[in-house]
């Protein structure tokens, strides 16, 4: 190389480093450097495409003589991945083409055809910075042959000499851009999470989505549960009434794809677009392009975020990452607008349940500070909600420190309990009610919770089952025994005559039947006021079993029912109340009858435990009991209730179970529906 020559070189290359130096922007940059290269080097046209550090195409620059021409994502995308720019990129060398006719590394194009432009020559450098490729540089020349070698290597240098201010233009670049996103975003969150209100959430989101992206409309859909198809929620912007309680069904359209792929796309031309469905447009509205962001709570997508038309025709670079930090932002506001709406129907909801209970409920303190009251607690009470707002729940009703602990310890360990009380009413006077104190969480703080149910019509009732108790066993007992003496004696007086034996055997066993009732009442009254089991003496288990058996044969002959005894001769003795046990035997084996189908079978045995005791059993092979009244069977006036099922008093299990109880023994059942039931009861052997 000659001196001048090489002289001119350095004037070129200080000359076009000093054009792209003194700017930093990126389109500036390189649009001097593309006319620069053409001034210097030739041809009619040419492009720079800037490459990020994944080697994707981020910015570019294409010069037809002197005029730029815009360009689309995709024809980047093209010009990097196939042609002679995508060699270039790959092998990271200049490439010079003479004959771009004769060069397969040339992308041919309709303009190429021989009736059109036809054959040229092409020159493509890298543009390295720092051992990074930043971009390619083409140059065209529309005559074949155009280019030398003295072309490629001026090209390579002008490259090289451009390629640091590039690199900075698009680093600088980069940082205004991250800069403004940054900024959008912060507005953004600043003007979206002013309000937690769901409404004024999503108008707060259209609203900054329609400035921040300037576009003619903005709309929100969010996934339905539990189909997962998008419903629009709002909308803002031209022709936007329309939008709100669209569906798009799960995976369809494009917003679809946004939910499936959890990324967004700009969609610069949504009529060929081949995701584009026709479920996506909207009357009135000429949808030309489309952004579509995910909008994500907690990394999950909860709906989309889709900005129509933009006003400048086309979407800016940094729609789509302005959008997809307004989707993350909006999906984290709208999750907790959501909480909070719900919350708050749910203390609505709690609020007119608490005042249209039935019941009386209060709201204290730990302290027993009364804090809330609903309407019941004012009727039962007689004091107005103010006056119960200075009262202390104990002030209310007597408080059963046993069950609730002094200073409620026992509620703060279980968080429940119950008892029966007294409230005292504002103007003198109780009403009876039974207490269930429970520990809630009022208001965001931890209080108690005091339901107070008027028991009057219960007391009341029972208060006259207990009357009716005390005529059947005061007023029956002495005549019942009249007649059974009287029956004794009658007959020892009548002949052994077959039918009139029979007739007499049937109202002694009826006589019978009437003084174990009485008798149990007497027990249930007993045995519930806490007096101990007095006589007991020692009885032998076979036995009893014989005649508890013997006693009920006549209504399980009536009803050809087989009654069969399982139980061993050699059983020990028991320590019990003879008269008691019987009976509690007799009630055992008259309820299997009852609910024991005609021509049925029960059973009844006993054998020894390793404790000291003696289980006996009655088993039937009836409908069962459901186990949601295993338990129930044994209260005091309770029957099972249903088609078919036989009546009575409902006190033969409750006297079973409190006789049991009083002999130190357990009483319980198991039962399968359809299959039969059998009662179990221990009881204490002799000397043990």
């Amino acid at each position: 190389m000659t001196e001048d020559r090489t002289r001119s070189l350095l004037e070129l290359l200080i000359n076009v480093s000093r054009e792209v130096a003194t700017a930093l922007d990126l389109r500036t940059v390189l649009q001097r450097l593309m006319f620069a290269s053409i001034q210097h080097v030739g041809g009619e046209r040419g492009s720079i495409v800037v490459l990020d550090d994944l080697g994707k195409p981020v910015d570019a620059t294409i010069v037809y003589g002197k005029q730029l021409h815009e360009h689309t994502t995709q024809q980047l995308r093209d010009t990097v991945e196939r042609g002679l720019a995508g060699w270039v990129v790959q092998h990271r060398k200049a490439a010079l083409v003479r004959d771009t006719s004769k060069d397969e590394r040339w992308l041919r194009r309709a303009d190429d055809a021989d009736e059109k432009s036809g054959a040229k020559s092409a020159l493509c450098v890298p543009l390295m910075a720092r051992d990074r490729l930043v971009g390619v540089l083409t140059l065209v020349h529309s005559i074949p042959n155009a280019f030398t070698e003295e072309h490629s290597e001026l090209m390579q240098a002008i490259a090289d000499q451009a390629s640091v201010a590039v690199l900075n233009a698009r680093l600088y670049t980069e940082s205004q851009r991250t800069a403004r996103v940054m900024t959008a975003l912060a507005e953004g969150a600043a003007a979206i999470n002013t309000s937690l209100e769901i409404a004024d959430v999503w108008r707060r989101i259209l609203n900054y989505s329609m400035q921040a992206l300037q576009v003619e409309t903005v709309a929100l859909a969010l996934k339905e549960q539990p189909s997962e198809d998008l419903v629009f929620q709002a909308a803002s912007g031209h022709n936007s009434g329309n939008i709100p309680g669209r569906h798009i069904p799960k995976g369809l359209g494009l917003a679809g794809v946004v939910v499936a792929n959890g990324q967004g796309v700009v969609v610069s031309a949504a009529s060929v677009d081949k995701h584009y469905s026709d479920l996506e447009k909207f009357v009135g509205i000429e949808m030309r392009a489309i952004a579509i962001a995910p909008i994500k709570s907690q990394g999950k997508v909860i709906g989309v975020l889709e900005a129509i038309n933009p006003i400048a025709g086309t979407f800016d670079p940094d729609a789509l990452l302005v959008m997809s930090g307004l989707g993350s932002l909006a999906g984290t506001t709208i999750q907790n607008a959501q909480s909070i709406d719900r919350l708050q129907k749910a203390h609505q909801r709690y609020r007119e349940l608490f005042e249209d209970s039935i019941d009386p409920i209060l709201i204290t303190d730990w302290e027993g500070r009364i804090l809330e009251a609903n309407r019941h607690a004012v009727t039962i009470s007689g004091y107005d909600v103010e006056q119960l707002h200075t009262m202390s729940i104990d002030q209310l009703h007597e408080v059963k420190w046993n069950s609730t602990g002094l200073n409620f310890e026992t509620l703060r360990d279980t968080d429940e309990c119950n008892y029966e009380s007294f409230v005292h009413r504002d103007k003198g006077g109780t009403v009876p009610v039974e207490v269930y104190a429970r520990r809630v969480e009022f208001e965001q703080s931890d209080s108690i919770q005091w339901i107070l149910r008027d028991i009057t019509e219960k007391r009341e009732l029972d208060s006259l089952r207990d009357d009716l108790t005390a005529m059947i066993y005061h007023d029956l007992r002495s005549p019942l025994g009249n007649i059974v003496s009287s029956l004794e004696m009658i007959k020892s007086m009548i002949p052994p005559d077959e039918e009139y034996q029979s007739m007499l055997a049937i109202a002694h066993h009826s006589t019978a039947r009437i003084q174990r009732l009485v008798n149990s009442l007497l027990d249930i009254n007993r045995l519930e006021s806490g007096s101990p089991i007095a006589d007991q003496q020692a009885s032998d288990s076979f036995a009893l079993i014989q005649e508890a058996i013997q006693d009920v044969m006549p209504p399980a002959n009536g009803r050809e029912q087989k009654v069969v005894n399982l139980a061993n001769a050699n059983l020990p003795q028991i320590w019990v109340d003879r008269d008691m046990i019987h009976r509690v035997l007799v009630n055992l084996l008259e309820n299997a009858i009852k609910f024991t189908p005609i021509q049925g079978r029960i059973e009844i045995g006993a054998q020894k435990t390793e404790d000291g005791f003696v289980k006996f059993f009655v088993r039937d092979n009836g409908p069962g009991i459901p186990a949601a009244d295993a338990e129930r069977v044994f209260d005091k006036f309770t029957r099972l209730r249903g088609k078919d099922k036989p009546g009575g008093l409902g006190i033969g299990l409750a006297f079973c179970r409190l006789a049991v109880h009083g002999h130190g023994g357990e009483i319980w059942v198991e039962s399968e529906l359809e299959k039969g039931t059998t009662f179990f009861i221990t009881l204490p052997m002799k000397n043990i």
